[in-house]
């Protein structure tokens, strides 16, 4: 199992909260081989031919490192390494300015990676990283569920949605806090997130 956090705001994040209740309904470390990864904690560098991992086409565009070049890019492989080897991927997910934070977009450079799990197909592009179940532990200050006035607005459960089809995953299920700003809905808009990762487990 794979968990990624990626809030700015710590204990207080209700994406962390989610995500570790995900974690833990799923059985944790008593049932799985848990990594985990805080990139908001322990932020990547932007994805460049420098930091894209040793298995991007776009890394021989650079082939000689220094050593702190050297140290990014291993980090980057780790993060494929990570993620290829995880059969369950859970991911807290805040959505910040109608998106994902940059510290997760940071994350996901490093995981759609031509060859490796995404190829050309015959008839277009082709997903190779489709034997994996991840879950989104996704935390939204406003309301933007399908038919609210702001669903076109929302950009970060539907961003993850289409760059992990693209690379094959179809397993996707996601368990969604929103109307947090509202103090008269947050409490009740957590319960009932957390009554669906009690689901997940079912």
């Amino acid at each position: 199992m794979l968990h990624i956090d990626s809030s700015i705001t710590g204990a207080q994040s209700v994406s962390r909260q989610l995500s570790a209740d995900v974690v833990g309904r799923l059985g944790g470390t008593a049932k799985h081989e848990v990594t985990y990864r805080d990139v908001a904690a322990d932020p990547l560098p932007h994805f460049t031919a420098v930091t894209a991992p040793s298995a991007h086409p776009l890394s021989q565009a650079v082939p000689v490192l220094d050593a702190a070049q050297q140290a990014q890019r291993a980090t980057s492989d780790a993060i494929l390494a990570e993620f290829l080897d995880a059969d369950v991927i859970v991911i807290g997910v805040p959505m910040y300015n109608f998106t994902v934070p940059s510290e997760l977009k940071a994350w996901i450079d490093r995981v759609i990676v031509p060859g490796t799990t995404f190829r050309k197909g015959e008839a277009g592009p082709e997903g190779l990283a489709g034997n994996k179940r991840v879950i989104l532990a996704v935390a939204r200050g406003g309301v933007y569920a399908a038919g609210s006035p702001f669903a076109p607005a929302e950009h970060a459960e539907s961003l993850l949605r289409s760059l992990l089809g693209f690379i094959g995953v179809t397993e996707i299920e996601t368990v969604v806090a929103e109307g947090l700003n509202f103090p008269e809905a947050r409490n009740s808009a957590i319960a009932s997130a957390r009554d669906a990762a009690r689901q997940l487990a079912a």
